[in-house]
């Protein structure tokens, strides 16, 4: 079965700016390196500035959403909105403010979290998250929020405005290595068509790669977008990126973005 043939490729250009911010100066450029992803076809750049300044900072969020818009492609901005601004971080809304971006993907992640790894306890944060999606959207920008497979809350989701839920596909890439991938498949599947049955489209991230995304997408139905980073920019540093994305463009069978 072919992939649906409608899923954006949107890079995370995080990685860059961890390996940049390892050394200081300005190499690798992060810059250099979202466009040549565009130039290679990516419908879109994704980034997730933190309080932390760990890879992202807001001056590259700036320069991004300029780069994104000469290439009249998709920004997305992730980040917890909850995070309070603080010296070098002004703060999700204010920086989603200042540029604009097609898309912000709200995700828990905690200050001290390594990475993203859950997706939001609706239960517990609905009523913090509702007024804060209310904004995003009153900026004119796409609210994704962040997921887990087998999500129970979707409707409250639904309910408080969001037009997109991510799926958070850690424990489908961690299941797909570890070669019994259908369990968690068919979570994602039933969490996907639970979503667009209440109106919500449906993106996916975290550990997607060329050997496990072809799976997911042809078992998930209707992924409108996955946003990769780690894998994709790992698997750069062997075949370069103009090479790694139009496979990766191969597979979610999108048209290069021209």
């Amino acid at each position: 079965m072919a992939p649906e043939p409608r899923t954006a490729l949107s890079v995370n250009v995080n990685k860059i700016a961890v390996l940049r911010n390892s050394r200081g100066g300005e190499e690798p450029d992060v810059l250099r390196a979202a466009r040549t992803c565009l130039s290679a076809g990516a419908q879109g750049i994704t980034v997730h500035p933190r309080p932390d300044r760990r890879h992202i900072t807001a001056e590259d969020v700036i320069a991004l959403a300029a780069l994104t818009a000469q290439f009249q492609v998709e920004f997305n901005v992730e980040g917890n909105p909850f995070a309070p601004p603080r010296p070098g971080y002004p703060g999700l809304v204010a920086l989603c403010e200042q540029v604009r971006p097609a898309q912000v993907t709200l995700v828990p992640d905690a200050d001290g979290q390594l990475t993203s790894d859950h997706g939001f306890d609706f239960a517990r944060d609905g009523a913090r998250l509702a007024p804060l999606v209310a904004q995003f959207k009153a900026l004119g920008c796409r609210v994704s929020l962040f997921v887990d497979a087998g999500c129970r809350e979707l409707a409250q989701a639904a309910a408080m405005g969001a037009d997109r839920i991510e799926l958070y596909t850690g424990p489908y890439a961690e299941a797909c290595a570890a070669g019994t991938p259908q369990p968690a498949l068919d979570a994602f599947a039933a969490t996907a068509r639970a979503a667009q049955a209440l109106g919500l489209g449906v993106n996916a991230g975290h550990d997607l790669s060329q050997d496990n995304l072809g799976l997911f997408l042809d078992t998930v139905p209707h992924v409108q977008e996955v946003s990769i980073g780690h894998a994709l920019i790992s698997e750069a540093l062997y075949d370069g990126l103009d090479t790694t994305v139009r496979r990766y463009l191969a597979i979610t069978g999108a048209a290069p973005q021209r």
